[in-house]
């Protein structure tokens, strides 16, 4: 172990296993990850070439392999249990993005989600069993997050009682889906619905890809990879053109709308029952967040206690990194923000499968919400935690530049998500969308619960922003309580804003969606404080879960440096409002060091909550050991470019440039 770690571990104040228990939401499930990363770790044959060092060609088979060899060892373990294949798979792959997750994580969970019990015999157990490996084809080469735009057609033959599935155009071939190019033989592909000379919009239609024995693509389908992206090299993302391709009617998935044998069409009980998987994705993405944004902290924090460097005072040895306030101002409040996702992701995922088991039962009332809210938090978190992770990466200078470090990757497999599964500007208008109606809805008197019951005041009170001059909200800046408060005033003032925005470019005669676009900046500067205001109530609401003092202490501490640096980031809506003096921004600032300050000693604990194996971070400067230079040499001199002491471009093109001369 290098010294200056274990000095910092010897310093933390509270138990780190006890504080890793909440974040993996109970004692018993931190125990049997722990059990599958031992299962998984001490098998060799996972055992991989780093992939720095491979082609993509050689990188996509490498995943594949380990993948098949996965999906075998769960089932001679028995493993079955979702989170218990969760950890499995995040073991064997270590967190990289693989050719078989849309089969995983998108294709089984349509079928689950939107498959009649027909479709389910034909389908399920298949795939499940990987005879059909399959992707979710939405993405076309001109459309993705307008899905009203997508330009795939499945017109309704009632003579053979048929789809047929037609790509019209050159933007219309679908485009991006993982696992598409060279892995999927059925693909899941939303489709314009055309039937009766009526189109009745997008729908999901089972679509056979390639032949079952053969893997050769079926006729009338072209398919293959869309080619080197910035990340995800192990991933055959890839494009789909469909040729008049003829399917059965009963491959056109029909649990909630339908279209019967003589064309008749049966209507869904909600039109956002089409994107239940991008919902159920979206909520996904904000846990990824929290633990994507773990990782790079992780790392940072421990190579900035192992660092050291310049002088703090002349003539004494050279201080770790971290001792500079200017870096623990880089690191804290990404550290903060980590615990923030991360508190906000269990969130998502208890809501979503709530809200899906009364959709199961017919109770469709908190779809509306459960679409909202994905959409915005999927929005602002994924956007907050690719730019935390690029500050990470350059917190550790030159060396974070290196792939050893891993940071580039975590960035470049990161940061697709702002724009996957709907752009993130977009998606905010979205949330936006539903803040507006729910302002209008509170206005009118009805009494709104959920996220958005901080509108009621909209009917009883008028929020407005006041004087600057006038008396502050809050009396107390270290209160969470209070900020808690300003927060959501700030969105309530911002949502009402906005509104006003739409209403006063409707009195000047715009059509409404001339108004809507003249109002964007406004629309989503409100999906962004409501969305800020929702992640400071549910990290203060988690402390009230806490029953342990000395994590609770701690926990507060971040949730308190969270609060405050999102109003330092912010602090001209909180000022104009005038929710907060400019004494009261001065005593922030002092607050905010005195945070830092006071999280130092803890820093290493609260990464190491986090709890990542060495194998799973895959990082030279992130090591539990704190050993990062000796490791740093041996990884460098693995590159197969030091397989030889002499390249062979030296006698081909080098040499001879000598005897030239």
């Amino acid at each position: 172990m290098n010294p200056d770690i274990l000095k910092e571990r010897a310093s933390a104040t509270f138990d780190v296993d006890k504080l890793t228990y909440i974040l993996d939401g109970g004692q018993e499930k931190t125990e049997r990850r722990r059990e599958i990363e031992s299962m998984v770790f001490s098998n060799p044959d996972f055992d991989e070439v780093d992939p720095n060092f491979l082609s993509s060609s050689e990188r996509y088979d490498q995943a594949v392999r380990k993948s098949a060899l996965m999906i075998q060892k769960m089932r001679e373990y028995g493993i079955a249990d979702p989170d218990d294949i969760m950890y499995y798979k995040r073991c064997v792959q270590r967190d990289k993005p693989v050719p078989l997750d849309l089969h995983l994580g998108m294709f089984l969970p349509t079928l689950l989600n939107q498959a009649t019990p027909e479709q389910m015999d034909r389908y399920f157990m298949p795939a499940w069993n990987f005879e059909i490996i399959g992707t979710y084809a939405q993405t076309e080469m001109g459309h993705g997050t307008h899905l009203r735009g997508l330009e795939t057609t499945a017109t309704y033959d009632p003579d053979t009682q048929e789809f047929v599935m037609n790509s019209p155009t050159v933007s219309s071939i679908k485009w991006w889906p993982g696992g598409l190019g060279k892995t999927s033989n059925h693909a899941i592909v939303l489709a314009q619905l055309h039937t009766l000379g009526t189109c009745h919009g997008l729908h999901a239609f089972i679509v056979p890809l390639r032949d079952m024995d053969t893997h050769q693509p079926l006729p009338g389908v072209v398919v293959g990879d869309i080619g080197p992206k910035f990340g995800f090299q192990e991933v055959d993302n890839g494009f789909l053109k469909l040729e008049h391709v003829r399917i059965p009617r009963e491959n056109m998935l029909m649990k909630y709308s339908k279209v019967e044998p003589d064309g008749t069409y049966v209507k869904p009980p909600s039109a956002k029952l089409t994107y239940g998987t991008m919902v159920f994705i979206r909520a996904y993405i904000v846990a990824d967040s929290g633990r994507s944004l773990s990782k790079a902290a992780t790392i940072a924090v421990r190579y900035s206690v192992v660092r050291h460097q310049s002088e703090i005072r002349p003539g004494q040895p050279e201080p770790q990194i971290l001792e500079y306030q200017t870096q623990q101002y880089k690191l804290f409040p990404i550290l903060a923000t980590a615990y923030a996702y991360t508190f906000v992701g269990q969130y998502m995922t208890k809501t979503y499968q709530r809200i899906s088991g009364d959709i199961s039962e017919g109770n469709f009332s908190e779809l509306p919400e459960l679409h909202a809210l994905t959409a915005g938090l999927k929005a602002f978190t994924t956007w907050g935690a690719s730019a935390a992770i690029e500050v990470c990466r350059m917190s550790c200078g030159g060396h974070g530049f290196s792939r050893c470090s891993a940071l580039p990757d975590i960035y470049v497999n990161f940061t697709p998500s702002c724009t996957y599964e709907g752009e993130n500007t977009v998606m905010m208008l979205q949330t936006a969308r539903y803040l507006v109606k729910s302002y209008q809805q509170a206005k009118a008197g009805q009494r709104l619960s959920g996220t958005v019951a901080y509108l009621n005041d909209t009917g009883a009170r008028r929020v407005q922003p006041q004087p600057v001059s006038a008396r502050p909200v809050v009396a107390d800046v270290n209160d969470l309580s209070g900020l808690v408060e300003i927060y959501k005033l700030r969105a309530s003032i911002l949502v009402e804003l906005a509104a006003k925005s739409i209403q006063q470019e409707l009195q000047r005669r715009k059509r409404q969606e001339e108004a809507w676009n003249n109002s964007a900046i406004d629309l989503v500067r409100a999906s962004d404080a409501h969305c800020h205001y929702v992640v400071v109530k549910l990290f203060s609401d988690k402390l009230g879960e806490v029953g342990d003092a000395a994590i609770h202490s701690v926990l507060s501490t971040l949730a308190l440096l969270y609060a405050l640096h999102g109003i330092t980031n912010n602090s001209g809506d909180f000022l104009q409002a005038g929710l907060l003096s400019v004494p009261q921004m001065r005593q922030i600032s002092t607050s905010v060091k005195e945070l830092l300050s006071g999280l130092r000693p803890n820093a290493v604990a609260l990464v190491d909550a986090f709890d990542f194996n060495d194998k799973t971070l895959n990082s030279v400067l992130g090591r539990y050991d704190g050993n990062v230079y000796e490791n740093m040499f041996e990884w460098a001199r693995s590159s197969p470019l030091n397989a030889t002491e002499v390249h062979e471009s030296f006698h081909k093109y080098l040499k001879p440039l000598r005897s030239k001369l």
